[in-house]
């Protein structure tokens, strides 16, 4: 017999579907656009261009996860399973049991027409559980497998779940760790993505200008192997000059990219690589045999841009659109 799967699932960005959720016993996808989802049959790469067609301003790299989530919601979700629904209105972790099949309801709920009954069974506040369970149904999907804590959800719907206690939680590391490689992932996805080529370089002369430098960007398809010029003074005579290539692309680079800019720097001068991949074991070692050349790879290059972040100008603040949090701080076992 097949295992119940564990789903988390969301009402809307602001709880929209909270009183359908609870009040009518379902839960529910919305793309009304659509109609009715089983009309649209089994075949991804259909249901992927029926997104595209009903949502012609949605991002062509979101299509994908969006159509996944229906596939999901329709076809793979099963009488059985578990849903677990974190509602924004009253602060409650409500665990259910899908007991309908899909169906298309649009007279129960004209926005959130793609419906399946629920029976709910209990509901407990979110200081009932540990960081680590929150954040994993804190997706930003609509529609989400839970899978590392749903023995966790499944203790407390038994009533078999440990207290929370106000000592330390040892899941709050994992929920460190996942918003800091989220952002780390998103803003080498949006360099190499909306920063391509040329305009990486331009970025990365404004972030060495927030360090204090003065730059000199070479012209488009002109810079002979250096892209920037990096200075203290402000007619760049002064030494120590810095030579900077940068590449845009999120592979390897290896020892003959690194060899070639080594090769422009002078007597007196530095050289700097600035990759937002990483470096071949080769260009590593070649490097740590220069006292005057310096390899900044992608994990680096987000230290520096989080380290001088309020200073950027609102044009890249716009292509990076970042706030500070808060998140808690793991206690290790160091501590103490």
């Amino acid at each position: 017999m097949k295992e119940p799967v564990w789903w988390g699932i969301r009402a809307g960005e602001i709880g929209q579907a909270d009183s359908l959720f609870l009040k009518k016993s379902v839960v529910a996808l919305g793309w009304p656009e659509l109609g009715d989802l089983k009309k649209l049959g089994t075949d991804r790469e259909a249901l992927k261009s029926a997104v595209a067609k009903a949502y012609p301003t949605m991002k062509s790299a979101a299509v994908p996860g969006q159509a996944g989530q229906i596939y999901r919601f329709v076809y793979e979700m099963a009488p059985g399973d578990f849903v677990i629904y974190p509602s924004k209105q009253d602060h409650q972790v409500h665990i259910g049991r899908v007991e309908g099949d899909y169906c298309y309801n649009p007279d129960l709920n004209a926005r959130y027409p793609n419906q399946r009954g629920v029976k709910w069974l209990k509901s407990l506040p979110r200081t009932s559980f540990k960081q680590g369970p929150l954040y994993e149904i804190g997706s930003a999907l609509a529609l989400f497998q839970v899978k590392n804590y749903a023995e966790e959800f499944a203790k407390a719907l038994e009533g078999k779940s440990e207290p929370v206690s106000g000592g330390a939680d040892e899941t709050v590391h994992i929920v460190a760790e996942g918003i800091e490689q989220g952002t780390r992932d998103f803003i080498l996805k949006t360099l190499a993505l909306d920063l391509k080529g040329h305009p990486f370089a331009d970025f990365v002369a404004h972030l060495l200008n927030t360090m204090g430098y003065r730059t000199r960007v070479s012209p488009e398809g002109t810079d002979g192997g250096v892209d920037i010029l990096a200075h203290r003074d402000e007619l760049g005579f002064e030494p120590p000059i810095i030579k900077v290539q940068c590449k845009s692309t999120v592979g390897k680079v290896g020892d003959p990219e690194v060899s070639a800019l080594y090769g422009k720097v002078g007597d007196g001068e530095h050289g700097l690589f600035v990759a937002l991949g990483t470096y071949t074991p080769a260009a590593v070692h070649f490097a740590r045999t220069k006292t005057n050349l310096r390899l900044v790879d992608g994990e680096e290059l987000v230290v520096l841009i989080l380290a001088h972040y309020e200073q950027f100008d609102s044009r890249y603040k716009g292509v990076l659109p970042l706030k500070k949090v808060y998140i808690p701080e793991s206690v290790t076992d160091e501590e103490g």
